[in-house]
């Protein structure tokens, strides 16, 4: 499967990795710096771990998070996607906002991850011509207020519909299929319990034929299930994050890339050697 992606035709035979680079003070992973230099040695950082693509975030969506003005987001997020070019992986720019999407292609980038699903009027507009993919996640509500007391009939139902319909939209826009890659949203209007259903079955995302890209990295819903504050849920993502990709996940968006990296090589080998030592044990004719 590949995923056309502004400068990079990315092959997703391969699980890829998406590291959250926050250019915001008020991140709930704790990580958040508005300084450029910290912003691209965390970038510079991440791909020496083994770092697939970079997601740059210039305002924060955690719930209860405040919003900030437009030429605020551009002068976080614009400088430091221009800065980054050189570093040989895609750029991805986390955005509702028409005009920070329009200036970060214009400068550069390669993905645009609107955890709005491109609802805000213009968002389409800004990016359909371009050739950077698009990710469409879903979310209740928004950041301010989706986790007060979030409601489904049926979760995995009402998330799927969405999302296909979603998709829908951006194809009769003219988006290619191949730039187009879909987010359940975990934690976006979710409970412990509604997200936890979409993990147990996200296979489910993947059968409508475009890439399932997930973000569960430090989130409450680990600090739930481990007890643990934010900055020691790693093990536990990069658990969350294998679970995920054995269901399907073609990309996987995380705070802690060396912690992800390592579960993905050990649990690859451990199918390469498991592969092997099926072919030998096969009866002969």
């Amino acid at each position: 499967m590949l995923l056309s992606c502004g400068r990079f035709q990315l092959d997703l035979g391969r699980p890829k990795i998406m590291a959250i680079v926050n250019v915001t003070d008020d991140s709930f992973s704790g990580d958040g710096c508005k300084a450029f230099d910290h912003a691209l040695r965390a970038a510079e950082r991440a791909v020496e771990q083994g770092a697939d693509l970079i997601d740059v975030g210039g305002e924060s969506s955690r719930p209860g998070a405040a919003g900030i003005s437009e030429a605020e987001e551009l002068e976080r997020v614009v400088p430091v996607i221009a800065a980054l070019q050189g570093l040989g992986v895609p750029l991805s720019v986390d955005t509702v906002k028409p005009r920070v999407m329009k200036e970060a292609l214009d400068a550069g980038a390669d993905l645009i991850n609107d955890i709005a699903a491109f609802r805000q009027p213009g968002a389409l507009e800004a990016v359909k011509d371009s050739s950077a993919a698009l990710c469409v996640m879903h979310m209740q509500g928004e950041p301010r207020t989706m986790q007060i007391e979030p409601v489904y009939i049926d979760v995995l139902d009402e998330v799927r519909i969405f999302l296909d319909e979603r998709v829908k939209v951006l194809l009769q826009a003219g988006v290619a299929a191949e730039r187009i890659l879909v987010d359940p949203g975990f934690g976006f209007g979710k409970t412990l319990e509604h997200n936890l259903a979409l993990l147990a079955r996200l296979e489910v995302f993947g059968k409508s034929g475009f890439p399932v890209l997930v973000g569960m990295s430090r989130k409450s819903m680990l600090g739930a299930l481990t007890g643990r504050p934010v900055g020691e849920r790693q093990v536990a993502g990069a658990v969350a994050a294998m679970w995920a990709i054995q269901r399907g996940a073609r990309i996987v968006r995380t705070h802690d890339v060396a912690a992800t990296r390592d579960v993905i090589r050990v649990f690859s080998g451990l199918e390469a050697a498991e592969f092997r030592m099926g072919r030998h044990c096969e009866p002969s004719d």
